[in-house]
């Protein structure tokens, strides 16, 4: 069984728009989360979604499934204080959607709410690496030189680019492997992981790389907002005139 786990409790405060949180604000009528969930709900190889919110929101994004007719989502559930506790809830109801499903071997694809420009092929990777290998970390290319400073903001050493990738997500894993790391986490008084592929290597696991496509973007900025509204003109437009993207 392969369950996505979207975290989407951005308030949207870099975005300047803290009465809109970020992943309902609307590009093309649609709202962001939404052109994410349709990715993962479109998907033939995941067979159902959890959503972590805020719990204010709840109601609303369930407004916004029905709408859009997302059929996947099979739980909302409150985010907690930080992203890792977010991720943390929503593991938990993933796992309740396993047990029910009689499924003991479950992934889990982890997935930013605001993150909507991937693509089937990043999925269906992300799940095959899963199964060879016990993890998959979505990877964006460095296109740039790195570099790693010391406190004194002076530069300690410049890694070889051609050894260096971004982290991005999804970022997957057997679902039973992410809860103890997480539930390791906590005994030691850890809340506030950066994110999955950073917990899970402290905790001495394995990862494995999958290429994603590059503008596979977080939309956090006012100009991710634009470069996200300029990619989908940009697809729509080769669609119209080259077939489809």
């Amino acid at each position: 069984m392969n369950i996505a786990v979207i975290f989407a409790g951005g308030s949207g405060q870099r975005m300047h728009t803290r009465d809109v949180p970020k992943q309902f604000l609307l590009i093309h009528n649609k709202p962001v989360i939404i052109y994410t969930l349709e990715w993962f709900d479109r998907h033939p190889d995941i067979d159902a979604i959890v959503v972590a919110c805020k719990e204010d929101t709840i109601d609303f994004l369930n407004e916004l499934i029905y709408k859009y007719r997302i059929e996947k989502v099979q739980a909302v559930v409150p985010g907690g204080k930080t992203g890792q506790m977010s991720i943390y809830n929503g593991l938990v109801a993933a796992k309740e959607v396993a047990d029910r499903a009689g499924e003991k071997d479950a992934i889990v694809l982890i997935h930013d709410g605001v993150r909507p420009l991937i693509n089937t092929k990043v999925i269906t990777d992300n799940i095959d690496s899963v199964k060879k290998n016990g993890s998959a970390i979505t990877t964006g290319l460095v296109t740039e030189t790195v570099l790693v400073i010391d406190n004194n903001r002076t530069i300690d050493y410049v890694p070889d680019r051609e050894k260096s990738r971004v982290a991005k997500a999804p970022q997957s894993f057997w679902l039973n492997d992410i809860l103890k790391a997480h539930q390791k986490a906590q005994h030691d008084g850890i809340y506030n992981c950066i994110d999955s592929c950073t917990m899970m290597k402290g905790y001495g696991y394995s990862l494995y790389l999958v290429d994603g496509p590059s503008e596979n973007i977080k939309i956090t900025t006012q100009r991710d907002f634009y470069t996200m509204r300029a990619i989908l003109d940009a697809r729509e437009d080769r669609q119209l005139y080259e077939g489809e993207f």
